[in-house]
């Protein structure tokens, strides 16, 4: 870990739940750095920040930004006493610890509502593998069914800030999705849960949703490992949606554009996802795509034993015209739809499955017992 302290110099996003500061580092640096006003309270300019530079030292991920840990205002300390009014701490355990009002607890005005919620009775749950294809999920599905209320739940997989995520403010802004649900230990969704599957009912029960997206939040990890990667979280939300007897539709990693072999054609992380951690069946979109991608494809999947554990449902995205994101620019590793088409309809196409079992379509893949 490294931590460095600066001043702040302009305040480029200034919200109630996330910030984005212009800083100045002791070492003679500037950058750019996150703050959470919930964490840190509410940075000015002048003030001075402690940053955590290690992710942007290491040339990481994490868009070259640093995070704030503190903040003081000239030679005086800051107090923060911002209480929730809820009793469940996400972060436990860390110096960040912060209460919540989770929609389980006791004193949560949705306690009664979830109290009886066991079941999610058939709702599609999209199963995603990374976090940009939440907006391209949820756009085939309002394309299909525009009536549907989209909720996305996030994880604990990957980054735990809700609000760092703008393509989730750019989606909700859009009304691509309808509400954010953040699960176990990531915090800042409109309704807080202790875990994945007490997100999924809140979905159903609480916001009122037609159609579940569940993804990990910005910043999958990799290691050219069969099993040390984020695309595990695939697979243990198609188990957290079957166990509520939902219908879980997985998204498929697809790409002719990546260089990286292993996630050239279908990457390894979703075929692990399905084949080995997946434990009940779900239904896997397939887009429509150009014949030597679509062979490509076909053959991985066959390989891997896919179809001996899940069933199939084929999508005419990548055929059809694509829907409308509604201006919310999407990219995937910085590639946009003209560069990797592929990725786009798979995407696509998972919510086109999903919105026509929300319609209620005949035709649609039966899920019935263990895979």
């Amino acid at each position: 870990m490294r931590l460095v302290w600066g001043v702040v110099t302009a305040v480029e996003l200034d919200s109630t739940d996330v910030q984005v500061v212009e800083v100045e580092l002791d070492d003679g640096t500037a950058g750019v750095a996150f703050s959470f006003p919930r964490l840190s309270g509410a940075c000015r300019i002048a003030d001075s920040v402690l940053v955590n530079t290690t992710a942007v030292d290491l040339d990481l991920g994490t868009g070259g930004r640093h995070f704030v840990v503190a903040r003081s205002a000239g030679d005086e300390g800051v107090a923060l006493d911002e209480r929730s009014g809820g009793h469940i701490m996400k972060l436990r355990y860390t110096p960040h610890q912060v209460d919540v009002m989770c929609v389980e607890e006791q004193g949560s005005p949705d306690h009664e509502a979830m109290r009886t919620a066991v079941s999610l009775s058939g709702m599609p749950v999209v199963c995603c593998g990374l976090h940009s294809q939440v907006p391209l999920v949820a756009a085939a599905a309002k394309n299909v069914l525009p009536e549907a209320r989209v909720a996305y739940v996030m994880t604990d997989f990957a980054a735990l800030p809700l609000p760092l995520s703008e393509l989730m403010r750019a989606s909700r802004s859009a009304g691509l999705v309808d509400a954010t649900i953040s699960a176990g230990q990531a915090f800042g969704g409109e309704y807080e849960a202790v875990n994945t599957h007490s997100a999924l009912l809140a979905a159903r029960h609480v916001a009122r949703s037609d159609i579940a997206i569940v993804a990990i939040g910005p910043g999958v990890v990799g290691t050219a490992t069969p099993f040390g990667h984020g695309g595990i979280a695939q697979g243990e939300a198609i188990n957290a949606a079957a166990a509520l007897d939902a219908t879980p539709v997985a998204v498929l990693r697809a790409s002719f554009a990546d260089t990286r072999a292993r996630h050239r054609g279908v990457s390894h992380h979703t075929l692990t996802a399905l084949s080995r951690i997946a434990l009940a069946r779900a239904v896997v979109a397939v887009p429509s795509l150009p014949d030597e991608y679509a062979d490509a494809v076909e053959d991985a999947l066959e390989r891997a034993g896919i179809w001996d554990r899940h069933e199939r449902a084929d999508s005419t995205a990548g055929r059809d015209a694509p829907p409308s994101t509604r201006g919310v620019d999407v990219k995937t590793m910085g590639r946009g739809f003209a560069q990797d088409p592929a990725f786009f309809a798979a995407g696509f196409a998972a919510g086109d499955v999903a919105a026509r079992y929300a319609r209620g379509d005949a035709g649609l893949p039966e899920l019935t017992g263990p895979s």
